[in-house]
């Protein structure tokens, strides 16, 4: 359906049911909190955002439906836990900020975007299944992959020519099997043959997702362009949304960071946490979410979704309902008061069967609890806070730039600097 004709039926009937039956030219518009929460624990509503990606998100654990996502879901659960997250959190990240800051604060100054990316992609890496570059130029490389294959997978926000845009996303894929894929999936078909005749140990595998589908590839039916197309999925869906989330977080915290009370708060990892949660309420990886009904539906609230009907989710303008978030839902108030089964994160990680995988890897664990030994602060609370621990402050020569090849509410570049005199200390995360 042409986006901008989806737009306009939208607008003309986003207040009114669109009756009964099957149809197929009909856009449904849910914007309240709870129709939104409703609509992402309905099993016959199928994803489709990405149909415009599927170079990239074809087949994918994202896209899959039914059966064949539950299959998928729980293959591949098996790496999400908190355990796992824990002990990533405590092994892997630490290590990949130092690795991934070191030559910025050397320079004094870098861009955020690009920052996040590079830092973000080696864990990412990791999780996907891919081994890490061997040096700068391959992470270079990866790292670019990585950015087409967002642009691929978020094509139906693209401004950009999708000819051509489709021609690269085939390019940088055919690039990706050979430079990184290839022989990251020869070293664990290897160690998996190694297992099965008792020359390894379960401990030898490496905790990746390329490993779980290739040990439960009979069980799941995957092709090798739906493996590459997994893999490729992770890498881009952890630095592509995970790097917008650190910036989106750190530009929050410098638009408060005047008033001299919030500053203070910011040597505490947990109100910095909540800051990110915060804005992730606010930002949205993606500003709405597609469904399209495979069977007719009514929700609670008396709406009707007929058969083939595209649903569209505006998680922005759900995350951001007064009747759930208070009359100022649409400012940034990390201590805001939530009603019980309320995430700080609103609905931005999904829900149902689709709820992401990985949130706890992005945004840890919420926990009121100060004693919580097992607390998981997230991936990007611990970025955000190894740049406020380096002094980072705003470039005063440079202003950040908006993404312009893309309709979604991300910067392109965003210049900052290193001041030692505003360094700050925080709390060690307890083991």
């Amino acid at each position: 359906m042409d986006r901008a004709a989806a737009s306009a039926d939208t607008d003309a009937d986003a207040g009114t049911d669109t009756g009964a039956g099957t149809d197929t030219d009909a856009v449904v518009v849910l914007d309240t909190y709870d129709e939104v929460r409703e609509a992402l624990r309905q099993r016959d509503l199928k994803q489709a955002l990405y149909d415009a990606g599927g170079a990239v998100m074809a087949d994918s654990l994202i896209t899959l439906h039914g059966e064949a996502h539950k299959r998928r879901r729980r293959a591949e659960n098996r790496l999400f836990r908190r355990g796992t997250f824990r002990w990533w959190e405590l092994n892997l990240v630490p290590g990949t900020i130092e690795e991934g800051y070191a030559a910025a604060l050397a320079r004094g100054r870098t861009d955020l975007v690009h920052l996040g990316r590079r830092t973000i992609m080696y864990l990412t890496a990791l999780v996907a299944g891919i081994d890490p570059p061997s040096d700068d130029a391959a992470a270079d490389r990866l790292e670019d992959l990585a950015r087409v294959f967002s642009a691929g997978a978020t094509a139906v926000h693209s401004t950009r020519d999708p000819g051509e845009l489709r021609a690269e996303v085939e390019q940088a894929m055919a690039a990706f099997e050979e430079e990184f894929l290839a022989p990251a999936r020869r070293r664990r078909e290897d160690l998996l043959a190694r297992l099965a005749a008792g020359d390894a140990a379960e401990e030898d595998l490496p905790r990746d997702v390329l490993t779980a589908v290739l040990r439960n590839r009979d069980e799941l039916g995957m092709t090798d362009a739906q493996i590459r197309r997994e893999v490729a999925f992770y890498l881009q869906a952890g630095s592509h949304s995970t790097a917008n989330l650190f910036t989106h977080s750190v530009h929050r915290i410098f638009s408060e960071w005047d008033d001299p009370a919030f500053a203070a708060r910011l040597t505490d990892r947990r109100f910095v946490q909540r800051c990110v949660l915060e804005t992730l309420r606010l930002n949205p990886a993606s500003p709405v979410a597609w469904r399209r009904a495979q069977a007719p539906i009514t929700l609670r609230s008396g709406r009707t979704i007929p058969e083939g009907a595209l649903v569209e989710l505006d998680l922005r303008a759900a995350n951001a309902d007064p009747a759930v978030f208070g009359p100022d839902a649409a400012s940034f108030d990390p201590d805001r008061d939530l009603p019980d089964g309320v995430q700080p994160w609103g609905h931005s990680f999904g829900g149902g069967t689709h709820a992401c995988i990985g949130m706890e890897l992005d945004g840890g664990v919420h926990s009121g609890s100060a004693d919580d030994q097992e607390h998981v602060y997230g991936t990007v609370t611990l970025m955000v806070v190894a740049l406020l621990e380096a002094g980072v402050r705003p470039d005063p020569d440079e202003s950040p730039t908006e993404d312009r090849a893309s309709s979604r509410p991300n910067f392109e570049r965003y210049p900052v600097v290193f001041d030692p005199a505003a360094r700050t200390a925080h709390e060690e995360v307890p083991v």
